[in-house]
């Protein structure tokens, strides 16, 4: 296998768990003030309409409960995470050379460095609460393409950013949108110009690595009229045996007749409470492709949203959820249908262990403007020993002309099968690695080779318990 990624499958559970001592981290202290925002603002130089976008954003999350709905939150104490923190003075480099050593440390073992030398289109890195690192192949950068860190993008193109940011998610939404809208630090900026066609992947590494830090990227995505390209996301956050907060959002506007697909890996720590947001809208003929993987954290909330604005756009919904030990994986996906003629298609898979619980939960909202719109969702879960899974669909259909399916399925491993693999020379614990990999490709397959091995790994090293 090529070294030309975040190669997971050459990880071990001490490369994931590399950290620095929050005394290396630059302005590390916990808890969250008014005082705070205008600090991360100014450091940053914003402009001022995006402070009082800020303080406003602060304002409703102070307002706001958590949800009532859904696993609870009532562990995760605000005055114990640190909401930003400078991990180097050296922002935004250019070259791998120009990024502090220390950091580079961490990256170097998550393959950060071997990923941009091959087939990605462009790497971008952030460490705590600001990229370190951001690279684009120059072919895409002379076609317009602008892959930069949001900071970045606040500076270089501030009208583009102004006219999007947080238009598709909005800080009103909910408790973490609006806590997101106030504190966010970090993430990726990518805009592709009408008709440009980027074949290759473009790539980002988020890495939360202080104990007790909340991370807040922004990544906002354009993708203009008649383009196409995929972005790969991964996470991780080593464990320390005290809660970690990562709520950042995702924002992408799908233009007509244009393709994207965004693909994640979510690998936090079992300290970590993830209430990530993400959100598309889908121009006329545009298709927005989804497909996710949540194997670590102490809670997962994530519901990857897609509204269907334009006749005949499309969406498919693709994810994984492992669950383990001490684990509750609350996914699923949400699809508005406005437009006529529009396609949409969720599949979600989710294995459950050693007590954990994995949940679907999900949204169809077709609207009385969408007609003959289809719709199919599929749910299956495997679950081992005493652990728990449900499912949980919300379908509101105000249009008599839709079409909507859904099946669910539970069951754990037959012993049968088992046995049949074993009386053919495997382990018991390589015969449930058949089972459970066979279960979830589907998913696995629609993502490019080297990336699926990697993937799959993933689930093998939870499967054995060396994750999380």
């Amino acid at each position: 296998m090529s070294s030309s990624r975040v190669d997971f499958s050459r990880l071990s559970r001490s490369d994931l768990d590399t950290a620095n001592s929050s005394e290396y981290v630059k302005n590390f202290s916990k808890g969250l003030s008014e005082a705070l925002v205008r600090r991360i603002s100014a450091d940053k130089q914003e402009p001022e309409w995006l402070l009082n976008h800020r303080l406003e954003s602060l304002k409703n999350f102070l307002e706001m409960k958590n949800p009532s709905w859904g696993p609870s939150l009532d562990q995760l104490h605000f005055d114990e995470i640190c909401f930003y923190a400078i991990a180097s003075d050296k922002k935004n480099s250019k070259t791998w050379e120009e990024v502090d050593p220390e950091i580079k440390k961490t990256f170097e073992k998550l393959k950060i460095p071997e990923a941009e030398r091959s087939v990605l289109a462009g790497v971008g890195a952030q460490y705590e609460s600001e990229n370190i690192y951001h690279s684009l192949k120059d072919e895409w950068e002379k076609q317009g393409v602008v892959f930069l860190d949001f900071d970045e993008a606040v500076k270089t193109h501030p009208e583009l950013v102004k006219k999007y940011f947080m238009k598709c998610v909005s800080s009103k939404d909910h408790k973490y949108s609006a806590l997101h809208g106030a504190v966010f630090s970090g993430g990726t900026f990518l805009y592709v110009p009408k008709n440009v066609h980027i074949s290759d992947p473009l790539q980002a590494y988020f890495r939360m690595n202080a104990m007790g830090m909340g991370q807040f990227e922004h990544t906002l995505i354009i993708i203009e009229d008649g383009a196409k390209a995929q972005y790969i996301e991964g996470c991780s956050a080593p464990k320390y045996g005290e809660n970690a907060l990562h709520a950042g959002c995702v924002e992408v506007f799908v233009g007509k007749n244009s393709e994207f697909r965004y693909s994640s890996v979510e690998n936090w720590s079992q300290d970590t409470y993830n209430l990530n947001t993400k959100r598309a809208i889908v121009s006329e003929d545009g298709k927005m492709e989804w497909i996710g993987g949540n194997m670590g954290s102490a809670l997962t909330m994530l519901y990857p949203a897609t509204i269907l604005a334009g006749n005949r756009s499309q969406a498919e919904h693709l994810g994984i959820a492992v669950a383990s030990h001490h684990q509750n994986q609350d996914t699923g996906a949400k699809i508005t249908i406005l437009g006529k003629d529009c396609r949409a298609s969720v599949i979600a898979k989710s294995i459950s262990k050693d007590s954990g619980i994995s949940t679907y939960r999900g949204i169809i909202d077709i609207k009385k403007t969408a007609d003959r719109a289809v719709v199919n969702v599929q749910c299956d879960a495997l679950l081992f020993d005493h652990s728990v899974s449900d499912t949980i669909p919300f379908i509101k259909v105000s249009n008599e002309t839709a079409s909507v399916t859904h099946e669910a399925s539970a069951g754990r491993i037959s012993e049968e099968i088992l046995f049949f693999l074993q009386s053919r020379g495997l382990s018991e614990e390589s015969a449930k690695g058949v089972v459970v990999n066979g279960f979830l490709e589907d998913i696995v397959k629609t993502l490019p080779l080297e990336y699926a091995v990697e993937m799959n790994r993933l689930i093998e090293l939870e499967m054995e318990g060396s994750i999380g």
